[in-house]
């Protein structure tokens, strides 16, 4: 997730010497609870390429919970337009289990697409990657597996896909990018890709623009276009 907020005891005042607060902040013991919030506006739901809001704005909200042992749970929600165009809303809830193996991270869960407008277009799907860095920044490898269900046409779906996120040098910005490449109930061999830039503007907020692009889409809505977005994590 983002910006973590530790859930443990917070100090019911401050004191003058540095010693003392060192003292106690060493024998305060670590939080097994975090939590995660944040708010975005982007200029389009894009997801794999593909608009899922008729190139309108897209609103999102996320909160999560994560544990020390590396579990964790959360619920992302957003506005959509897959019924015709019309008017809805996503929620994504999703649970899994990530630890560090190795010098890689390993995250393994699954999500449950959440249409409350429409629940013929709900359905489950299962994810796993793998991140290490890459000198100061980050390489992730994933996949995302969705078993044969009635509302995606009793067809499964796979995804796979490669991301890096390059922070330039001591700098507020970084670089990123994704390609990924899916068959199945979403995609004949369709393939996506995304190349951006995020600003770390301080106090949570983080301004990025995308070029967002799609190949064997066969949609007009996979048509290439810059994406550009504004989140606040707390």
């Amino acid at each position: 997730m983002r910006k973590i907020i530790a859930l443990a005891a917070l100090p019911l005042f401050f004191v003058s010497s540095g010693a003392f607060a060192q003292e106690a902040e060493e024998e305060e013991p670590a939080a097994e609870w975090e939590i995660d919030a944040e708010i975005g506006a982007f200029s389009d739901y894009r997801f794999r390429g593909i608009s899922l809001s008729s190139k309108d704005p897209q609103v999102t909200a996320e909160i999560s919970v994560a544990h020390e042992s590396g579990l964790y749970a959360g619920v992302w929600a957003s506005n959509v337009a897959l019924n015709n165009g019309a008017d809805d809303v996503e929620l994504d809830l999703y649970a899994g289990y990530a630890a560090d193996m190795g010098g890689a991270t390993l995250d393994v869960g699954a999500v449950y697409y959440l249409y409350p407008g429409n629940s013929d277009f709900n359905y489950v799907e299962l994810l796993a990657s793998v991140a290490f860095a890459a000198g100061p920044g980050e390489i992730t490898l994933g996949a995302a597996y969705a078993p044969s269900q009635s509302n995606i046409g009793s067809e499964d779906n796979t995804y796979f896909y490669i991301s890096g996120d390059m922070p330039i040098g001591e700098t507020p910005l970084s670089v990123h990018g994704t390609f990924g490449i899916e068959n199945g109930a979403f995609g004949d061999n369709k393939r996506d890709w995304l190349i951006g830039a995020s600003y770390d503007l301080g106090s949570g907020i983080t301004a990025t623009v995308d070029y967002v692009d799609t190949a064997r889409a066969f949609s007009p809505l996979g048509d290439a276009t810059v994406v550009g977005s504004l989140t606040f994590a707390f």
